[in-house]
C-alpha cells in the first residue's frame, strides 16, 4: 500500500529533491547538507557538514547558494537557517 503524501510530507520531499540539486557544488569543496526540518513558516533548517562545518564562508553558501536556489524551486520556503 502506498504511502500517503501530507503536504509537510511533499513540501519536505520537494526541499530534499532542491537540495539534491545543490549538493553536487558542495561537495566539489568537500562540503554537504542536510534538511533537518522545514517549519510551519516555511523556515528550512539544514545542516552543514563536512568542509561546510566550520567554515568563514558558510553564511554565504546557506544565504547566497542554498537559499536563493531553495525559494526559486519550491516557492514556500520563506528563508533558510544553518543548525
Amino acid at each position: 500500500m502506498a504511502e500517503s503524501q501530507s503536504p509537510a510530507n511533499s513540501l519536505a520531499r520537494r526541499v530534499r529533491d532542491a537540495l539534491n540539486g545543490i549538493r553536487p557544488a558542495l561537495q566539489m569543496d568537500g562540503g554537504d547538507c542536510e534538511l533537518v526540518e522545514v517549519s510551519d513558516d516555511g523556515t528550512a533548517k539544514v545542516l552543514l557538514k563536512g568542509a561546510c562545518t566550520g567554515c568563514p564562508a558558510s553564511s554565504m553558501t546557506v544565504t547566497m547558494g542554498i537559499e536563493r536556489r531553495l525559494k526559486a524551486s519550491v516557492p514556500e520556503i520563506t528563508r533558510v537557517v544553518a543548525v
